[in-house]
């Protein structure tokens, strides 16, 4: 997929969580096309994507191993990524899990657990970045949420409440630090066909039901979110700040 050229992530210090897999490498592959200095972290090894990365656009990623709901390990690797890259002035929250929990059956401990990876994450990551953005004099941050809250998605009410927190989180730090010069949105994509649901959901009977709802009738791939990504992290959308814009080839409408 061709991606439109944004001078000004050229350079740029990009921190993407989960940016080794699913949607996440697609996104540090779409950053490290426009020339950024981009740095992820993630649980499983990616020296293999980060070798692969290299060869293909001349540039590696800073892989930065480690659990992002150890809220610790998470702000020592974006202080990591400062000190390799300066200071974060592109932050994508992309780290999510969306497994499957009927509402009777989640107990405490899956609670947490969901609500740890899926929002706490997403807001101590935030924190953490703007304390170097407003140094840096502003920056930009898009926090992933997902459609699936809109659509009142049944069986994984966990994971759509978080997203619907994210919602909230967003508009609220956009109003607090517009001040700074620090910029925050949302982007909701709609059902991105990664290899995680391709194995675990995207059965041939639910994959024809869902692509009915949508306008455009083709699946979603993870490179369909990589453009609007970056052009929510540039400055080609500066007077952008506190929307949430969904990708997801027309199921929902906001506004």
């Amino acid at each position: 997929m061709t991606s439109p050229v944004f001078p000004d992530l050229d350079g740029a210090s990009v921190f993407v969580t989960g940016g080794g897999s699913g949607i996440g490498a697609s996104l540090t592959e779409g950053f490290l096309r426009q020339g950024a200095r981009v740095a992820f972290i993630g649980r499983s090894d990616a020296s293999a994507f980060v070798a692969r990365m290299e060869g293909e656009t001349g540039r590696a990623p800073l892989f930065l191993q480690g659990d992002v709901t150890d809220i610790a390990t998470l702000r020592a690797a974006i202080d990591r990524a400062a000190a390799a890259h300066g200071p974060v002035t592109r932050l994508v929250n992309n780290a999510a899990n969306d497994e499957r929990h009927p509402t009777l059956d989640v107990d405490e401990a899956f609670y947490d657990w969901s609500a740890a990876i899926n929002m706490k994450a997403y807001f101590f990551a935030c924190q953490h970045a703007i304390r170097g953005m407003r140094t840096a004099g502003g920056g930009h941050i898009v926090n992933f949420s997902s459609i699936s809250y809109m659509m009142g998605a049944a069986g994984y009410a966990v994971y759509t409440s978080a997203n619907a927190a994210i919602t909230g989180m967003t508009r609220s730090l956009a109003r607090e630090f517009g001040a700074d010069g620090i910029r925050v949105n949302a982007l909701a994509p709609g059902w991105v066909l990664t290899e995680r649901q391709l194995e675990r959901w995207a059965d041939p009977e639910s994959l024809a039901a869902f692509l009915k709802r949508q306008c455009l009738k083709t699946h979603l791939q993870p490179e369909d979110i990589v453009n609007p990504t970056l052009f929510l992290s540039s400055d080609a959308s500066r007077m952008m700040t506190g929307q949430v814009m969904a990708v997801d080839g027309g199921v929902v409408t906001t506004g």
